[in-house]
């Protein structure tokens, strides 16, 4: 069973039906034993990044984390991906799970934000199992005003403003900046990608 964890800032319809396509089995839910004994995760999110606040207030941040240490796979989602991260520029006293060093960031005054449509990702990690079967230089679906760097874990890079994280995957953990569930094929895939690990 797929978690997807209802914080009230995800794009909650949209994920379950991309998941409810693909035919996996997933339940939508704020609930902290569900997301604990969930066989997968999903923290989707659209907004501020403060709303993960509510993570915490809700018992889910402890649920998601205890699940990442017995290596429960765990997606991240635009927000749900920033939030691997230690902090956001966006709100910088709110903070991040801390997965990975870093906070995210701005993009950059020479470019307009949000990042809003369909952009390409350069797949930099062969080896990739989020992204397995999925050619390269493919277009999948943004829209974002705070980016993720390019950091260690990084297995795919957009440019706009300079590169950043279009995706993380390092283990267990993984993250999309870009809204798989808004990315047609290409996102089915990866989504599918994720249920087959």
């Amino acid at each position: 069973m797929i978690a997807i964890v209802d914080y009230k800032a995800g794009n909650l319809t949209s994920v379950k039906k991309a998941f409810d396509h693909i035919r996996a089995e997933s339940v939508v839910t704020a609930d902290p034993e569900v997301v604990a004994n969930a066989d997968k995760i999903v923290l989707p999110g659209v907004g501020h990044f403060a709303a993960t606040c509510a993570l915490s207030s809700a018992g889910l941040r402890e649920a998601i984390a205890s699940a990442i240490q017995r290596e429960v796979p765990y997606l991240g989602i635009c927000v749900g991906m920033q939030w691997m991260l230690e902090s956001s520029e966006e709100a910088p006293s709110v903070k991040g799970l801390g997965v990975w060093p870093g906070a995210c960031e701005h993009f950059p005054a020479d470019v307009k934000a949000p990042h809003v449509g369909w952009n390409q990702v350069e797949i930099s990690h062969s080896s990739s199992r989020l992204f397995r079967g999925i050619p390269p230089r493919s277009f999948v679906y943004f829209t974002h005003s705070y980016r993720v760097p390019v950091i260690e874990a990084t297995v795919a890079e957009t440019e706009y403003g300079g590169p950043f994280s279009a995706a993380v995957e390092k283990d267990h953990l993984f993250g999309t900046q870009f809204h798989p569930e808004k990315s047609g094929t290409v996102g089915l895939k990866l989504l599918e990608n994720f249920c087959n690990l």
